[in-house]
């Protein structure tokens, strides 16, 4: 290995043999990297403009291949979580005769399928092949998903969001794992923000799909809710089949067709730059030393914290709120979408000034978004609050 800041140049690098299947063992490998990459005000508004050719052609690829999958997931992830919102106050409550805690009542069944399946479904990552299984999941759940629409009660809506939310429980941790198995340390923030805000372009799609579909009321003798369904489904498929055909699984065991045996070497070497062991087989060692570490717990309290002050995408508040108020179909569904707008804006700010106004820390972002998120909860919970409050507290 290289000395702390000294580029490594035109070496083969150690395991390069037998990256691909049929690949040649004696093929130049060209790899090079900078353990301590040097930066320059350009790397702050993107990471590769400091990176050597080489490395900046890998990236690429892997940006328009994993990044564009992680975030579409992601986004069809979204717009097929919350979808029951926006159908709920867009007529689905009075079609099918359902009072308010129902809709509590399927939203707790998706999480309750999501809770089971995260931990199984994400050690089945380490042993089948992600773009098998991720993809596999994706089409589950958009196959679910139009199935909603021959839902006649309640029950049946229960059943099928608990499966929707198992199916989807794989996705954001098991896309986060690979995607930390690709990129270096001060490549991931950017690329982590970008992938997050996707949830918030799907809750925000969903939100004018609705919009949309709710002007195709009684075509073909379905509702506009049940529209909302059919489009997301269709726009899902699509998204779901591509991962089988582009997902690159994990540097170690790619078969990615549009890498060459030497961007898998130089996606190896900068992992073992990072310091990042490959996968290994489950032992009663390892599941001590996980469960024993306090960083997986501090991490799940902080999420659930975070989960309860996100609470928007489980329980529709703003639009429950506006439907009660008189609005229409039309504004129920695209007025909560400038909160939407304003968290992928707000995200991304994080994400830059995190990375350079910052240099890489990330409390100051938490600290202030979390401060501001406890002062527009107190406001509403402790003061009933004039409208235009509540409007810029949503």
């Amino acid at each position: 290995m290289a000395e702390k800041g000294k580029v490594v140049s035109s070496e083969k690098v150690q395991g390069a043999q037998d990256l691909t299947p049929g690949s040649d063992s004696d093929a130049p490998v060209v790899a090079v990297l900078q353990e301590t990459p040097k930066r320059s005000w350009k790397s702050y508004i993107w990471d590769t403009f400091d990176k050597s050719p080489e490395e900046r052609k890998f990236l690429f690829k892997l940006d328009a291949t994993l990044m564009t999958l992680a975030s579409l997931g992601y986004f069809i992830k979204y717009l097929d979580q919350v979808n029951i919102n926006n159908a709920f106050v867009s007529g689905m409550k009075e079609d099918m005769n359902l009072f308010g805690n129902e809709l509590n009542y399927m939203q707790t069944c998706w999480t309750v399928g999501y809770v089971i399946g995260e931990i199984p479904s994400n050690m089945l990552l380490t042993r089948i092949r992600p773009s098998i299984w991720i993809p596999a999941c994706e089409v589950t759940w958009s196959v679910l998903t139009i199935l909603l629409t021959k839902c006649t009660n309640a029950t049946q809506l229960y059943v099928l969001r608990f499966f929707i939310g198992l199916a989807e429980s794989t996705f954001y941790p098991g896309m986060q794992y690979i995607v930390g198995s690709w990129y270096r340390k001060d490549e991931l923030a950017k690329r982590s923000c970008l992938f997050h805000a996707m949830g918030n372009v799907g809750s925000m799609v969903s939100g004018y799909l609705m919009a949309g579909s709710h002007n195709l009321d009684g075509v073909h003798g379905y509702h506009g809710w049940q529209w909302l369904f059919i489009t997301n489904t269709v726009v899902s498929l699509p998204i779901a089949i591509a991962g089988f055909f582009f997902l690159p699984d994990l540097p170690e065991i790619t078969r990615a067709w549009y890498f060459t045996p030497e961007d898998i070497a130089l996606a190896k070497k900068r992992m073992e730059l990072e310091g990042r062991a490959q996968r290994s087989p489950y032992t009663k060692a390892k599941f001590k030393k996980i469960f024993t570490s306090w960083h997986i717990y501090t991490l799940v309290l902080l999420y659930i914290l975070f989960n309860n002050g996100n609470g928007g995408n489980s329980q529709p508040a703003f639009p429950l709120w506006l439907k009660s108020e008189g609005y229409s179909i039309r504004d129920v569904n695209l007025y909560p979408t400038i909160v939407e707008v304003i968290s992928v804006i707000t995200t991304l700010i994080y994400a830059w000034t995190s990375d350079s106004l910052f240099r890489g820390a990330r409390w100051p972002a938490i600290v202030f978004s979390g401060l501001v998120k406890i002062i527009a909860y107190v406001g509403l919970t402790v003061w009933k609050v004039p409208t235009p409050f509540t409007w810029s507290v949503a």
